[in-house]
């Protein structure tokens, strides 16, 4: 019990120091959320930025960054780009179904990996 705790509580400070981080680069007051982050990792994975991306652009590239995180975990796979230059990818396995509360920390793993490994490279 208390390694899960143990575990929590790093998963917790882990993930508030990105939000701070993103929180901080973007020279906001608030602490973004979760779909904020997967937003701007996608933005990041497409490579531009332009004002006022549609809705379903938004949707499109929370679903690239989902992907891209879950390229290491063998769930994806990089295909291509389009004539748009947006990154497409392949499903490879099944993401295994699980609560949202579970789904939700492993997004945050895969995310804090995801910042570390872009500030250090």
């Amino acid at each position: 019990m208390e390694n899960t705790a143990t575990a929590t509580w790093e998963l917790d400070f882990e993930w508030l120091q990105v939000r701070h981080f993103v929180k901080d680069a973007m020279k906001r007051d608030t602490l973004p959320d979760m779909n904020a982050i997967l937003f701007l990792v996608g933005v990041q994975e497409l490579g531009r930025w332009k004002e006022g991306f549609t809705k379903e652009e938004k949707q499109d590239l929370m679903h690239i960054a989902v992907c891209e995180l879950l390229c290491d975990e063998g769930y994806y796979e990089f295909v291509g780009r389009d004539g748009d230059g947006w990154p497409h990818y392949k499903a490879l396995k099944p993401f295994p179904a699980k609560g949202a509360k579970e789904q939700g920390d492993y997004l945050k793993k895969k995310l804090i990996q995801y910042f570390q490994k872009s500030l250090i490279s």
